[in-house]
């Protein structure tokens, strides 16, 4: 038997016809010393999981114990880090740390106290941030301090529940690699609930799936050597065939096919077809086909009180109608930018951005946005919110016609039985399924997405991935999406552009995506190019890390190096 062990452990909430099932016949050991990571989609019950650990929770049949004795409530031996961090606003790093130092050593000196304060926040990284108050700290620095909190309890198992889900992907990466080195340096018992599986391959030793329908699934042993770098272990063979068989699984578990395709698209032309003069279309017929989306020398200053900034500079960049291009860097590059002032909805400080042979100017519907968030009418049906666009763009069609572009786009992107919902009872994963279906439903000359996926939960982001994948194979719209998502990048597009570090960010380098579509990601895992774009992105991301301007370096290395020979 291990440290924590569950028999035949079952949970549900409500009563009668309002109860839920939520866990089914779960029986676990989890070993001591071991890294093990549960891994599933959002809703399956893994919080569930982690709170029956913590003792929050009672089963409602079945046992969980800790070292052969039944838990029944918290306990200092299991520390908690939640995904939200919880800290004590008016209380310093020291002091919120120090909380848990006094629960579990009430006697000892203020010195000792402080010492032992000093030592778990060193431990994350935080020593020079010791005196500062959480509002005065980023994200990361936030969960470090929930993880030294958690840490000075000195438990005997460290559970994690989605503890990096709320950050970016750069500090993400960083936190798991001092959650590891913590790990090993202590070799603490440590259950970390995921939805990443690159995440939980990273850092376990096991990762068991949860399934959909509140059971769990066979573990899959990560056998690959400690420590583990990310770098290297794209070229690893063994990571390479895990994370395949993983995906595969959560995807053939949690990724049914949900798309009712019984109604036809009606014949009915948008308002865009009309905006070019007849003379005009003839005479460039066939040419627009190629830079068809045209940046030149596109620039975005901003007044500041010491002086202009910078933003975007020199971005020169020419798509083909039908393109995919997917827009990547560092938070701050300018991504985001670029892509409202192609929206229209950001003033142009420099340059200019033609599409279909006219000069960007203001926002318009040929050119529809997908935001992080959908931002919905909540009084509004998922029907509604749809045919807001819908009436405008097409003036000719009959009401009929209107309605069925807006069911026939909701129908593509799995909403064929969620129509009628008001978009306040959608859940966050479906309101962007309808922002998607949106977009579509104004037949765009452009599709514009910006992060589209960022606030969802990485299983639900892929399963949002295969739709936008399926309804675009159908239309073709020319696309630029925004993402700091490196498979999300490649999976999506056909080139893959990589800008530099803000201030005066521009393109970097391009990567051509040459992939068979229509793509899977399953399909996409196994192929043998795949990696090798992967790595090309990751390297560039790589050299641009923690504000690292490679050319700018360059640039200065190279006046040393004059200076020195004058």
């Amino acid at each position: 038997m291990g440290i924590l062990n569950f028999q035949n452990v079952s949970v549900g909430f409500g009563e009668g016809a309002e109860r839920t099932e939520v866990l089914h016949n779960i029986t676990l050991d989890v070993k001591e010393g071991e890294f093990l990571a549960i891994l599933g989609f959002s809703g399956t019950g893994k919080s569930t999981l982690m709170n029956l650990m913590a003792g929050l929770v009672k089963p409602c049949r079945g046992q969980v114990t800790f070292k052969g004795a039944e838990i029944d409530g918290p306990g200092p031996e299991r520390g908690l880090v939640f995904q939200s961090y919880s800290l004590m606003p008016w209380l310093t790093v020291g002091g919120n740390v120090g909380l848990a130092i006094d629960a579990v050593y009430p006697k000892i000196s203020k010195k000792e106290k402080a010492e032992k304060v000093a030592h778990y926040v060193k431990m994350v990284g935080l020593s020079h941030a010791i005196d500062r108050r959480p509002a005065e700290l980023s994200g990361g620095m936030r969960q470090r301090v929930a993880v030294a909190r958690a840490l000075a309890l000195n438990p005997e198992v460290l559970l994690m529940d989605e503890p990096l889900s709320a950050l970016d992907a750069l500090t993400r990466a960083n936190l798991a690699d001092e959650i590891e080195a913590i790990w090993d340096a202590d070799k603490k018992t440590v259950v970390l609930i995921t939805n990443d599986v690159d995440e939980a391959i990273q850092l376990a030793d096991r990762i068991i799936p949860l399934n959909p329908d509140g059971t769990l699934g066979e573990p899959f042993v990560v056998d690959i050597p400690r420590p583990r770098d990310r770098a290297e272990m794209n070229h690893h063979d063994g990571f390479k065939t895990l994370r395949g068989a993983v995906t595969q699984y959560l995807m053939d578990v949690g990724i049914a096919a949900r798309v009712d395709g019984s109604r036809v698209l009606p014949n009915v032309t948008p308002i865009h077809a009309s905006t070019v003069p007849a003379a005009v279309a003839e005479a460039t017929k066939g040419g627009l086909e190629e830079k068809y989306l045209e940046f030149s020398q596109l620039h975005k200053i901003y007044p500041t009180p010491k002086g202009p900034l910078t933003v975007v500079e020199d971005f020169n960049l020419k798509l083909n109608k039908g393109e995919f291009v997917s827009l990547i860097g560092h938070s701050g590059c300018g991504k985001s930018t670029v892509l409202t002032m192609t929206a229209g909805l950001n003033d142009i400080s420099k340059g200019v951005i033609k599409l279909d042979g006219y000069e960007v100017k203001g926002a318009d519907p040929e050119r529809a946005v997908v935001f992080q968030s959908p931002s919905l009418f909540p009084w509004l049906t998922a029907k509604e919110n749809v045919s807001v666009g819908v009436d405008r763009v097409y003036p000719k069609a009959s009401q009929a016609e209107r309605q069925d572009v807006v069911e026939y786009y909701l129908e593509r992107v799995g909403l064929a039985d969620s129509m009628d919902k008001q978009a306040s009872e959608l859940s966050n994963g479906m309101k962007q399924r309808v922002g998607i279906a949106r977009a579509f439903a104004l037949s765009p000359k452009l599709l514009l997405l910006d992060e589209p996926f960022g606030m969802l939960d990485s299983l639900t982001r892929w399963e949002l991935q295969e739709v936008l994948m399926e309804v675009w194979s159908r239309t073709k719209v020319t696309a630029v999406c925004v993402t700091h998502d490196v498979d999300e990048a490649i999976l999506l597009a056909d080139r893959v552009v990589m800008m530099t570090n803000g201030p005066r960010a521009t393109i970097g380098k391009i990567v051509d995506v040459n992939l068979p579509r229509p793509r899977t990601r399953s399909a996409l895992l196994s192929h043998p190019d795949y990696y090798h774009y992967r790595e090309e992105v990751l390297t560039f991301l790589e050299e641009y890390e923690h504000g690292r301007d490679p050319r700018k370096e360059a640039e200065k290395a190279a006046a040393a190096k004059s200076a020195r020979a004058a």
